[in-house]
């Protein structure tokens, strides 16, 4: 099976035609002003512009109210939402029906126990992202680098499609996958030479990583 790729936290043109042609799935586009890869609105859909038909487009929000998400909703035509805040399982699913746009949830994972919560969402959302569960005094939810504990999902099986993040890059992503058996994964930080700044090298090598795990697993079955 073809394990899903989402490259997230593109900001710039090159970059996201960089991801498509190294085979990335989904293209991730962040709009939370307190991430070093918020883009702009009127930015997000001329990149989601160069991405549609070659790859999936998803918007990442944190607690956005119905007017942000209209706005992105509008310009975009995104195929997916990313919940990435502290979205309930009520607001998940108004989102759902009013935007009538696929949602993933993510869900921050610091132990076992969190996966308690993936029950609550999946009869809402269409995706679960499970990502490393963020410190009490961090600015953002979600691209700090940081992992957990993949032991914690090995016979996971969540009942929805879902994806790993949180602290993957070239070097470790096959170990994550052999770990877990994830379905999809979600890389930002992992693929970049600073906070926000994509790295094309880097991008190549963890699409190039994943698909030479899957080949292994092809060959073995």
């Amino acid at each position: 099976m073809k394990t899903t790729v989402k490259i997230c936290g593109l900001s710039r043109p090159e970059h996201v035609d960089i991801a498509v042609k190294a085979g990335a799935d989904m293209v991730g586009l962040v709009f939370f002003d307190a991430s070093p890869r918020n883009v702009a609105i009127d930015a997000g859909a001329a990149l989601a512009a160069r991405a549609r038909g070659r790859a999936e487009i998803v918007a990442l929000s944190v607690d956005a109210d119905d007017g942000e998400l209209a706005a992105i909703v509008d310009a975009l035509s995104p195929d997916m939402l990313q919940l990435h805040g502290r979205e309930t399982p009520e607001r998940v699913a108004a989102v759902s029906k009013k935007f009538g746009v696929p949602c993933m949830k993510a869900i921050g994972v610091a132990d076992a126990s969190d996966l308690a919560q993936v029950a609550d969402y999946r009869a809402v959302c269409d995706r679960v992202l499970l990502d490393a569960k963020p410190p009490k005094d961090a600015s953002r939810p979600g691209g700090l680098g940081a992992a957990f504990d993949w032991t914690v999902l090995r016979d996971f099986d969540p009942g929805v499609p879902w994806m790993l993040s949180g602290g993957l890059n070239a070097d470790n992503v096959s170990a994550a996958l052999t770990a877990t058996r994830a379905p999809g994964i979600d890389v930002s930080s992992g693929v970049e030479s600073a906070p926000g700044q994509k790295d094309a090298g880097l991008i190549e090598a963890f699409v190039a990583a994943v698909r030479a795990h899957d080949a292994g697993r092809a060959a073995a079955a």
